[in-house]
């Protein structure tokens, strides 16, 4: 039956809503090939229609199908796209080797191409007066208050404030510091912020 893969496709999408799972190159391929089948049989009854006006109902219904698969293939691409822009704002311009072995090859150049966008845009915001550039990934969230506690989970080293500042970064060890200086630490995994 037609349409049976793309569907399938869809409903895994749907369980793993809120994570990224494999690219599922395989099912797409058969998508793909099941879309060339049904648009060969199309071509050779739409060419037959003049002839014979029963094909053209076949003709419609085979149109349909594809369509259902293109429309369907796409919101999956553009679903998998979304949650890697998202990632990009989570984890930065480097992903995690378990991260990144769940994008196919043209989601990774993607990926990339859009780090590099995004640092661009960063970059330039704040030429005008003087300033340059902004992390606009720093703080996903508006901060409560401009400093927080944090708890070191692991061993980091030396740290250096935008005052000049310098702590050591230690394992279990707690600090009060300000919330701008410290997100990307926080979203390393480095530090984790005390409720």
């Amino acid at each position: 039956m037609f349409g049976e893969k793309v569907i399938e496709l869809i409903k895994e999408a749907e369980r793993n809503r809120g994570t990224l799972d494999q690219f599922n190159d395989e099912t797409i391929r058969q998508i793909i090939e099941e879309m060339h089948v049904l648009f060969k049989l199309n071509m050779n009854d739409a060419n037959s229609t003049t002839e014979n006006k029963s094909l053209w109902t076949t003709v419609q219904v085979r149109h349909s199908a594809l369509e259902r698969n293109k429309r369907c293939l796409l919101a999956y691409l553009y679903n998998r796209m979304n949650k890697i822009k998202t990632l990009r704002w989570e984890f930065g311009s480097v992903l995690p080797p378990d991260v990144r072995e769940l994008l196919s090859d043209g989601e990774y150049d993607w990926f990339s191409k859009y780090s590099t966008n995004l640092a661009t845009y960063m970059r330039s915001l704040g030429e005008d007066i003087g300033y340059h550039g902004i992390d606009l990934t720093e703080n996903l969230r508006p901060p409560k208050s401009l400093y927080i506690e944090v708890l070191c989970v692991s061993d980091h080293g030396k740290f250096e404030l935008e005052d000049g500042d310098v702590i050591m970064l230690k394992k279990n060890t707690r600090h009060f510091l300000p919330a701008s200086e410290c997100q990307t630490l926080i979203r390393k995994g480095i530090l984790q912020q005390i409720v």
